[in-house]
């Protein structure tokens, strides 16, 4: 046996694990989407905490602002998003089958 082949198949042997499918059961895009919703729904409801808590007078103006600021950014966000599937939706619908 040649040792360049000794040496590739052990070289393969060390790499095969890397290149093998993740068998993790919900892993993948589903979980990573229900992750960034559920992410999604904490930002509204912390917005909505320090609101709530900003009218009766037990927040800071400041983290009033910090809180609508946040909630802003996720809601553009997920706009974008949302236009971002609409759009490819749209091109799908216009290939040629």
């Amino acid at each position: 046996m040649d040792v360049k082949s000794t040496l590739a198949a052990q070289a393969y042997a060390v790499t095969k694990p890397a290149t093998a499918p993740n068998a993790q059961p919900g892993g993948g895009a589903a979980e990573a989407f229900a992750k960034t919703a559920q992410d999604f729904a904490a930002t509204l409801e912390q917005g909505d905490a320090v609101a709530k808590a900003a009218m009766s007078g037990n927040a800071d103006p400041h983290a009033l602002v910090q809180a609508l600021t946040q909630t802003e950014l996720a809601v553009e966000t997920a706009v974008t998003v949302r236009n971002k599937v609409v759009e490819a939706y749209q091109e799908i619908l216009r290939m040629p089958v």
